[in-house]
């Protein structure tokens, strides 16, 4: 007889059998598994015992990317920062669902995934991002298996080797140009710019800065909050520095006190046309916050005219460190400026050491030498 979709019946030796789905072929025909026992009720508890089993098994088998993404990002939404999960939400949504979306998880093989590895290299994504992504994948994948009780074997997935490209710092005559430059032809962009190149700040602090964190008696600011434009949502999003290191108090040097002071009577004007975002320090003409993409889109068109090679915004952060180590500052405090929470960082990643400057050492040593 049949109960709740459970197949029991009787055999002639008078014992009862039990039918249940355990799984399905490749062909979609569902496969049967059979239980025993001699009384009904036995048969019945082995069949449901068994469908349990089976059914989380089946769930896992055929559970795909895109149902367990959902699941996954439900379960991180709250452990990780939002800038964090706009950066998970992108690479799944920009690359990983187009091509993996509609497979099972278990279906996943190595050979899908390298084949997915070399697609994008020739799309020409760097090694470094498409490294990016797949690790962002596996995490989701972790999850999946620890979920739905199913194990992949990727260990023949070779990811693609990056080096790591070290990010350089203008030169001391490209940085003459530079500030030459701006400061003959100051807009509401060149104002943002000059206080990065002068205070070592990242694009995002520029953007999040507002009149509250300007101390002008005192001649320091805070950083207090990062901000960031999102062109998928069409809106800003406002949320802490980048570590708890980035919060921190910096002193204004008189050339950035002139900047910010200059920009302040700018802003009374933009004011004028709204008050919405008054409490913010760089406004576009609009009287809204300058996005984080119009300042490197603006820096680009301003090397071309101060001709000097293009660069992005965060190099003048590389530039800034290296100034001040070159001025003698001691490591430890140029880390506090920055807002790195590990002194390596600072050192390996942001400070940078000519060879003009590397020969310029080695001569030193070479009269202390000759000295002895």
């Amino acid at each position: 007889m049949e109960k709740t979709g459970i197949t029991i019946t009787k055999r002639k030796d008078g014992r009862y059998v039990g039918k249940f789905i355990a799984e399905y072929a490749d062909n979609g025909k569902a496969q049967y598994h059979y239980v025993y026992g001699k009384t009904y009720e036995e048969a019945e508890s082995k069949v449901l015992i068994g469908r349990e089993i089976a059914t989380r098994y089946l769930s896992g088998r055929y559970i795909t990317v895109s149902k367990v993404y959902r699941e996954w990002l439900n379960a991180v939404v709250n452990r990780v920062k939002e800038s964090t999960l706009a950066n998970y939400q992108n690479k799944f949504e920009k690359h990983i669902l187009p091509e993996f979306g509609d497979i099972p998880c278990a279906d996943l093989t190595a050979g899908r995934i390298n084949a997915f590895i070399n697609k994008k290299l020739a799309d020409g994504l760097s090694a470094s991002y498409v490294r990016d992504i797949l690790t962002v994948f596996k995490t989701m994948l972790k999850y999946a298996q620890d979920e739905y009780g199913f194990r992949l074997s990727l260990k023949n997935v070779i990811l693609p080797k990056s080096e790591r490209k070290q990010v350089e710092k203008i030169s001391n005559a490209e940085q003459k140009k530079l500030v030459s430059y701006l400061k003959a032809n100051m807009s509401l962009t060149a104002f943002g710019i000059l206080l990065s190149l002068f205070m070592g700040l990242r694009i995002g602090e520029l953007c999040g800065l507002k009149w509250e964190d300007v101390d002008f008696k005192s001649k320091t600011i805070q950083i207090r909050r990062s901000m960031e434009y999102r062109y998928s949502a069409k809106k800003w999003r406002i949320g802490e520095p980048k570590s708890k290191s980035g919060y921190r108090t910096i002193p204004l040097t008189e050339e950035a006190v002139a900047i910010l002071k200059k920009q302040k009577e700018k802003n009374k004007r933009i004011s004028e046309i709204s008050t919405e975002w008054e409490e913010f320090v760089f406004l576009c003409r609009k009287g809204t916050p300058v996005k984080n993409s119009t300042y490197d889109t603006a820096l680009f068109k301003i090397c071309d005219k101060a001709k000097i090679p293009r660069f992005s915004m965060h190099i003048l952060r590389h530039t800034f460190a290296t100034r001040c180590i070159e001025a003698g500052m001691k490591p430890k405090t140029l880390q506090m400026l920055l807002g790195h929470s590990n002194i390596g960082i600072t050192m390996n990643l942001y400070v940078h050491t000519t060879e003009e400057e590397k020969k310029k050492e080695m001569d030193l040593v070479a009269e202390a030498l000759m000295a002895i």
